[in-house]
């Protein structure tokens, strides 16, 4: 099965509750953790991670906090998902380079479908912002984000 794990679904909510404030604005690990159901224990490993990709900013003391490293619309879901799982990839023959690897690399009619698919997904979310997904937001809050989505 195909499927984003736990830990880059909390990212994404992470992105997106910073998404929804003014830019400058930031939030506390716990209010994000609070507000978008993010287990406690998760929420260290993903704030690093997205540190480290240079998406999120981190702030010690006691007006620290988390704040968007870019602004929202130049943050796209492709960049969020592949900071966590990797390359998008549809199938491990899309990364077959060598015909040692797969005998039928050069005329293989599955692969060419794989790729087409493959591209369509990965156009998807790389066509996906996190000002969109923000606005989306903000015109139908669901009850968990609605207390620190800035109108």
């Amino acid at each position: 099965m195909l499927k984003i794990n736990r830990q880059t679904d909390y990212a994404v909510r992470v992105i997106l509750a910073l998404a929804c404030q003014n830019p400058g604005v930031r939030l506390s690990s716990v209010e994000i953790q609070t507000e978008m159901l993010i287990p406690k224990s998760f929420m260290p490993r993903i704030v690093a991670q997205l540190a480290n990709c240079g998406l999120v900013k981190t702030f010690a003391g006691r007006d620290g906090g988390l704040q968007l490293a870019r602004f929202p619309e130049e943050i796209t879901l492709k960049d969020v998902v592949e900071s966590f799982e990797g390359p998008l990839l549809l199938s491990e023959c899309m990364q077959v380079t060598d015909e040692k690897d797969c005998p039928f690399q050069k005329n293989c009619h599955v692969r060419t479908k794989w790729g087409r698919i493959q591209a369509a997904m990965v156009r998807e979310m790389a066509s996906i912002n996190f000002r969109d997904l923000a606005n989306e937001a903000r015109t139908s809050p669901s009850p968990s984000l609605a207390s620190i989505i800035v109108p």
